[in-house]
């Protein structure tokens, strides 16, 4: 009897797991895109034909590119408007209505820059042929989402309905891009540097910040000049007193943290087999499912282009109309984050009598004040209330308490535009260039190659401030007449370069510029230049390029930077009679000098790297901490110049009281190393790069879910090769959102790699297609293959 009752349990258990299968996979499978028929949509007055090929990528033909916009809202509803919505609602402050509390921290940070008003207030002011771009891109991301027979899956976890589309919301779209680009909005960076220049002495925090000549490589101007190491009556640290410099301290110093950024480079038709120029582009972003660009070809007439139909191959970014990198047969396009400085702190000097007005150049003006009302899900809304002032919201304090506000080109309305679209009608890289500077986007470096052979590079975006009787790394004082921002850069103002003579630019998120064009962009903090240098020594290395000799350089991880710092370890631990020190020193001794996924070596030394530079770092970081506890060292991955230069020279006046000598801080910096390293299952020679450097390309929803499930809506966990200062950027959840390599004009030799697949449904086709190239550097051609699946949208009266 007992037995017969646990078969029926058993029995009922499993009856009740089939149903639960069988009802997600009903609401999986309703949310996935049609993908073939024809569908009757509101809206069209001619038909559109959508096609995909294996790996998801979506070719649409239509009579006008407004049809186009159309379609491409369509199908990037179809395929993933959860992402979009989260892409919209994060800028605005709006992620809490839909997840909950868990994302109020994010709403309270972004609603202070009430972006919502300032994309309507950008969309108001659009010229109308730009406004029906995106009242048609809207109209095809709402019929789309209509047309799904369920909601989109996510919806369902979290017990909530999509909203409709607005066409400001694809300005959002780009304002989340404002906030991914430019530090999120909240400018540490500068803060830090206040911070430090309040407490350590100018010429320390000069030497500190300084970059390093050794590693730059811009395309035009000097090198920067070898700093000077502060003496002893300047500076000594045995004679001033701060708190220890702890262990966990150390651990905290952010360096060599992954940060938005990207490769680019281009070669001229004289380095080419078909005289066309040759352009490459991986743009370097936080990774996850799907990823954030969409794979497209769009069709459709153009006199401009050759045989009067133009075509488009490359990457789009849904919530938005726009085509962002590719080629359009006449040109090839990419971008990377410029690092210029588009954020400056405003000292507001508040009326002693009257604290809601401050002072400006003319007399003293009101402060705005806003509530803003965040609604939460599961709670009462959460009130927030701003002040602003002409320059822009209060956001911080300075060093003396002060307030201040954010000027920031991403709170401006004239700062969104989709002119961005235009890129696919230039005919040559001139024309290109021409375009750059009317763009409403973050600026950016713009590389462009085109079909004649021309090569060229400028700068994106139509806000470059001028700025005048202030210092741009510190708070200044705007009420004063004549300081401040006193206008936006002319088009004659942006830096420029075409057709160098060698037939070569690069750019990495490095100084690109010198002199005064570079006091005109500012620092934002641009990166070491190791990677700029590799991809420029790279290019210099071949006389000549096919669309493979381009990817060979993106998938290049030779840790070119590490290779002094494996010497300087070597010569640490020469004679040491430490058992473990031994062993650290004999596998590290045998130098591959790549950060492959089987490196041991190559782990040890960049540990060995981290720990040295934090250590020098970390007496200087106690002395700021001591009086501002949130401070974090804002060098970031530019400290290069200043360690090297210490341990190099070893004075004995800026080397942390703790240490006898400087051999002595570098040899407990390798003792750390192998502590730490040691202790792990199998030691020092089990601990290889690619045991650290795994993917965690997650979906959204991920965190919230069981392991189990979690792993049906995420990309697989891979060992990944490469790093941050070298071409080929990886970390388990950053690296290359693409990997473009394309000559205009001769696309079918295109190389197009993408991780993260086309859709979000993990029922789709398109889940993971194309990942598995990503990850193993496999050439992925830019063009689609055969066309597996036809859908045609048909005007609804027709």
């Amino acid at each position: 009897m007992k037995s017969a009752f646990w078969r029926r349990l058993l029995l009922a258990v499993l009856a009740l797991l089939i149903i639960a299968l069988i009802f997600v996979w009903y609401l999986l499978d309703g949310s996935r895109a049609r993908l073939d028929g024809e569908r009757h949509v509101a809206g069209l007055t001619t038909k559109i034909r959508i096609e995909r090929d294996a790996l998801g990528t979506t070719t649409i033909e239509a009579s006008t590119r407004e049809g186009i916009s159309y379609a491409l809202g369509y199908v990037h509803a179809q395929e993933r408007f959860f992402e979009m919505d989260l892409m919209r609602r994060m800028p605005a402050g709006e992620l809490s209505a839909l997840i909950g509390p868990a994302a109020l921290k994010t709403d309270l940070g972004h609603r202070r820059h009430r972006l919502r008003a300032v994309v309507d207030a950008a969309y108001a002011q659009l010229p109308p042929a730009q406004k029906l771009q995106l009242d048609r891109y809207r109209d095809g991301v709402n019929a789309g989402l209509v047309d799904l027979r369920n909601k989109p899956w996510e919806y369902f976890l979290l017990g909530s309905r999509p909203q409709p589309w607005r066409s400001q919301d694809s300005l959002l779209v780009i304002a989340a891009m404002y906030l991914d680009l430019n530090g999120d909005g909240r400018n540490e960076r500068e803060l830090h540097i206040a911070q430090m220049r309040s407490v350590l002495p100018g010429a320390v925090v000069d030497f500190l910040l300084s970059p390093d000549p050794d590693w730059e490589a811009p395309l035009s101007g000097e090198l920067s000049r070898t700093p000077v190491i502060p003496g002893a009556d300047v500076f000594d640290l045995r004679r001033t007193t701060a708190g220890k410099t702890t262990a966990s301290l150390i651990d905290a110093l952010p360096f060599d943290a992954p940060r938005p950024g990207s490769n680019n480079f281009a070669v001229a038709g004289s380095l080419t087999d078909n005289r066309a120029a040759m352009l490459a582009n991986d743009m370097h972003l936080g990774l996850g499912v799907p990823n954030i660009w969409f794979r497209a070809r769009l069709r459709y007439p153009d006199t401009t282009a050759p045989h009067g139909q133009r075509e488009f191959n490359g990457v789009t970014l849904p919530g938005t109309p726009a085509s962002v990198a590719g080629s359009n047969g006449q040109i090839a396009w990419g971008f990377t984050n410029s690092y210029g400085d588009w954020l400056d702190w405003v000292r507001v000097l508040r009326d002693p009598s009257n604290p809601n007005r401050y002072k400006v150049p003319e007399g003293w003006a009101n402060i705005e004040v806003h509530d803003e009302h965040i609604p939460v899900k599961g709670r009462p809304d959460t009130v927030l209330k701003v002040e602003g002032t002409r320059w822009g919201p209060i956001l911080a304090k300075d060093v003396d308490g002060t307030s201040l506000a954010l000027a920031w080109i991403g709170d401006l309305p004239r700062g969104y535009n989709v002119l961005q679209m235009k890129l696919e009608q230039a005919v040559d890289a001139k024309s290109a260039l021409d375009l750059a500077s009317q763009i409403g986007m973050p600026p950016q470096n713009l590389l462009v190659a085109d079909s004649t052979g021309h090569i060229g590079w400028t700068i994106t975006g139509n806000s470059i401030p001028l700025r005048a009787g202030f210092d741009p790394q510190l708070p200044g004082d705007w009420s004063k007449p004549g300081n401040g921002w006193q206008g936006w850069a002319t088009p004659a103002e942006y830096p420029r370069i075409e057709n160098p003579a060698d037939g070569r630019l690069w750019t990495a998120n490095n100084r690109t510029i010198g002199g005064d064009v570079l006091t005109l962009l500012g620092d934002g903090g641009h990166d070491l230049g190791a990677r700029a240098q590799q991809l420029r020594d790279d290019l210099r290395a071949h006389a000549a390029f096919t669309p493979g000799n381009l990817l060979d350089i993106q998938l290049d991880d030779r840790a070119v930077l590490l290779t002094r710092w494996q010497q300087l370890l070597q010569q640490t631990l020469a004679g040491t009679t430490d058992s473990s020190l031994q062993q650290l020193r004999q596998l590290t001794q045998s130098w591959k000098g790549r950060a492959d996924v089987d490196s041991v070596d190559y782990r040890l030394v960049r540990a060995f790297r981290m720990q040295v530079s934090r250590a020098v770092f970390a007496p200087f970081v106690a002395r700021v901490k001591q009086r501002f506890g949130d401070f974090s060292s804002p060098v970031e991955n530019s400290a290069e110049a200043a360690v090297w230069m210490l341990i190099n020279a070893q004075p004995a006046n800026l080397l942390d009281p703790k240490y006898q000598n400087w051999h002595a801080l570098l040899l407990d910096a390798a003792r750390q190393v192998a502590i730490d390293l040691g202790k792990q299952p199998g030691g020092l020679a089990a601990r290889s790069w690619g045991e650290q450097n795994r993917s965690r390309i997650d979906h959204a929803l991920s965190p919230a879910l069981p392991g189990w499930l979690a792993h049906f809506i995420d990309m697989p966990d891979d060992a990944l090769p490469g790093d941050n200062n070298m071409p080929r950027v990886a970390s388990s959840d950053f690296g290359a959102s693409e990997r473009l390599d394309v000559s205009p004009g001769h696309e079918d030799k295109g190389i197009l790699e993408m991780p993260g697949g086309q859709s979000d449904n993990p029922l789709s086709p398109y889940f993971r297609a194309g990942h598995e190239d990503w990850v193993q550097g496999k050439p992925t051609p830019l063009l689609p293959g055969a066309t597996q699946h036809t859908l045609v949208l048909v005007p609804v009266n027709h």
